[in-house]
């Protein structure tokens, strides 16, 4: 498949979403299941994950479900409502405990809560003084819909709390359900049970919504003042002790061994149950970890919803295409004969790289077995070789880029091997493939964020000649776009308006936005902090000063090697120097108001019961700076165990503060 028809299906899943986010949140009359709408968000992810030039503002990887409609009051959550990350095998468990492992720098005995996954619509309810004075739903996440009369309906959820250890002030979160026999009712209505439970609560009189069995689950808490409780558990068991109901099958489990035996019995007895679950959910038990280890941008670093077995089916390969990707990538993808695999249609599926193929033995006409786990892109896993024809052919990998230039592989200097992804040469904007994926890049979301430019309007803009650079797109010809079908004198002004609005983009997102490979958002973080302004930035890569940058902790050899190649095409840099005269960059605005501002660290030696992940986040919460290497800029080096004596002697003859580890954390106090 070309990199225009990934594009094309990707933006017409978008559509299929916001389509079914409407039909489910704003209109309450979804027109598909359940699984099916999860198995389009997977679908969604996939694709994202595969092809890192997929970015959409509406994307699940961006948005928990759906803003809030204009028809509730708005309320602003005090902790946000984030989502889950997932499991689907073993191994997937073990990466996630081995990551809890690398973030605290030493591996701990952990017990893990474990609670059904029940397949419902969540919702947040605020008590002061003992009375539910607030009841919101999850919205987007960080914003929901004030539906208190509604959630007041349901009988699961107690209004008043006179127990006397019930807090002062808490945020009660739980699911809204509705259990399978009384759905039956109410199936002519509704698509599956969750929806009857999302229509239900989002109705405008509180009286139909009392006509509606709901069921109410509490499981964990928002906002908690004073909170004393140590354990999960120890929550759950006030949670009932207070008035709310909560699973009977939650329990405590120690090892991943203990998670996979009782999830493997779980999931041959959930259609026993009364209501719909779709898998468990882990918890690290201990509430003082989980505050420690804190979160990522869309999930908690401390919980995982262990999802049940993945769906397979076997299909025919029709053909082989190849798509490329921002940053050269060639990636095959088999067009096969269209299969419903656990619901949903899939007609196209990964091969990976081009050894895979040789490895699979995968040819044109081979019947296969292809496979989708939630956030896992459709992959084809095995040919089945007893159903292959005479006539089927090897499919021969293209040694040349649809642009004509010929293809590469990197030798990697660390595995001392050549890597498994062949790619076309970034050549500035001489590939139109990549340029194309580059300008879709610089207007998305993360980076300049235009609204009313997306994708589909990037390809056609450029079939058109109207874009061929970034810089481009602030000379746009308004006048002849005003003529093309689906335009108009308002749409065309609103473009205006969004472009005109991005001008103004922080020095981060700028350097996000070139579209640099290995600088993600993170990255252009800490390039943006380190070099202060869009000048400064761009003389250090005037002067061939890159290895500068190896002084910014989290930069390494990769990314200046990667510098160092974007910025050897001198149209690179020309298109960024005229893009800094066109665009109002400003300074990343950092955190003023802690501790260690305009101070810098650096750390040598293993640290006691802390990881440096750990440490540095630490020191940037409260406003200071970690460095990589020992200079006059630097204030203080932190010791561990076993220091870098080279380190610590340079530290000294330079007058720098040494500090034990000890000692640092009683400054940071």
């Amino acid at each position: 498949m070309s990199d225009s028809e990934i594009k094309k299906n990707y933006k017409k899943k978008i559509n299929e979403l916001i389509k079914h986010n409407k039909l489910y949140y704003i209109d309450s009359s979804p027109k598909i299941t359940d699984r099916k709408y999860d198995e389009l968000k997977k679908e969604l992810l996939d694709l994202e994950k595969k092809h890192t030039f997929l970015k959409n503002n509406l994307s699940p990887s961006r948005t928990l479900g759906h803003k809030p409609s204009k028809s509730f009051i708005k309320s602003k959550h005090r902790v946000k409502m984030l989502s889950l990350a997932n499991a689907f095998d073993a191994k997937d468990l073990e990466n996630f405990e081995k990551k809890i492992f690398n973030f605290l720098n030493k591996k701990i005995e952990i017990e893990y809560s474990v609670e059904p996954k029940i397949d419902g619509i969540s919702a947040s309810l605020t008590y002061k003084n003992g009375l539910l004075v607030m009841g919101t739903s999850r919205g987007d996440g960080t914003t929901g819909e004030v539906i208190t009369e509604n959630l007041k309906t349901i009988n699961d959820i107690p209004q008043k709390i006179t127990n006397i250890d019930f807090p002062k002030d808490i945020d009660i979160r739980g699911e809204v359900f509705i259990e399978k026999d009384d759905f039956k009712k109410l199936k002519n209505d509704f698509a599956n049970p969750r929806n009857a439970a999302s229509g239900s609560l989002r109705q405008k009189n509180p009286l139909e919504t009392k006509k509606i069995p709901l069921n109410f689950v509490a499981y964990t808490y928002g906002y908690f003042e004073s909170n004393k409780i140590k354990k999960q558990s120890d929550f759950l068991m006030s949670l009932k002790k207070w008035g709310f109901k909560i699973n009977e099958h939650n329990k405590v489990l120690k090892t991943i061994k203990d998670l996979e035996i009782f999830h493997k019995k779980f999931e041959n007895d959930r259609f026993d149950l009364k209501y719909d679950v779709d898998g468990l959910v882990y918890k690290i038990n201990n509430l003082d970890l989980q505050n420690r280890l804190g979160f990522t941008a869309n999930s908690p670093r401390w919980a995982i919803a262990h999802k049940f077995s993945a769906d397979s089916a076997y299909s025919i390969i029709k053909d082989i295409n190849i798509q490329v990707g921002r940053t050269g990538a060639l990636t095959p993808v088999a067009r096969i004969k269209p299969v419903n695999i656990g619901g949903v249609v899939v007609s196209n599926a990964t091969l990976h790289n081009e050894d895979e193929i040789i490895r699979k033995d995968i040819r044109l006409g081979d019947t296969v077995k292809v496979e989708r786990a939630g956030d896992v892109i459709p992959h084809v896993v095995l040919v089945d070789l007893k159903k292959r024809k005479k006539e089927s052919k090897k499919f021969v990998f293209p040694k040349k880029c649809p642009c004509g230039f010929d293809t590469i592989k990197e030798f990697n200097r660390v595995t001392k091997k050549y890597d498994a992804v062949r790619r076309c040469p970034d050549r500035g904007f001489e590939c139109e493939k990549i340029a194309v994926e580059k300008i879709k890049h610089f207007i998305s979301k993360e980076a300049l964020n235009i609204d009313g430019l997306g994708k589909k309007v990037v390809e056609n803009f450029w079939n058109l000649k109207l874009i061929r650079y970034p810089q481009d797109i602030f000379n746009l010809e308004y006048a002849k776009i005003s003529k093309l079908e689906g335009w108009g004198d308002l749409s065309v002004s609103n473009l205006k308006y969004s472009i005109d609005q991005s001008k103004k983009v922080s020095l981060d997102r700028f350097i996000y936005s070139i579209g640099i490979r290995h600088i993600g958002i993170e990255n252009a973080k800490l390039l943006a902090e380190h070099t202060k302004s869009i000048t400064n930035f761009l003389n250090l890569i005037k002067n061939k000063k890159f290895n500068e940058f190896l002084n910014i902790d989290g930069i390494g050899e990769t990314q200046i090697n990667s510098l160092k190649k974007f910025f050897e095409n001198k149209s690179n840099y020309k298109i960024i120097e005229k893009l800094s005269f066109m665009l109002n960059i400003t300074d990343l605005k950092l955190n003023k108001d802690g501790k260690f501002l305009n101070n810098t660290f650096m750390f040598t030696g293993k640290l006691s019961n802390m990881s440096r992940a750990e440490a540095k986040s630490f020191i940037e919460e409260n406003s200071g700076s970690v460095v990589s290497s020992v200079n006059k800029k630097l204030k203080y080096l932190i010791i561990g165990d076993k220091p870098t004596n080279r380190k610590v002697q340079k530290a000294k003859e330079l007058g720098i503060k040494i500090l034990s580890q000890k000692e640092w954390l009683n400054l940071l106090n």
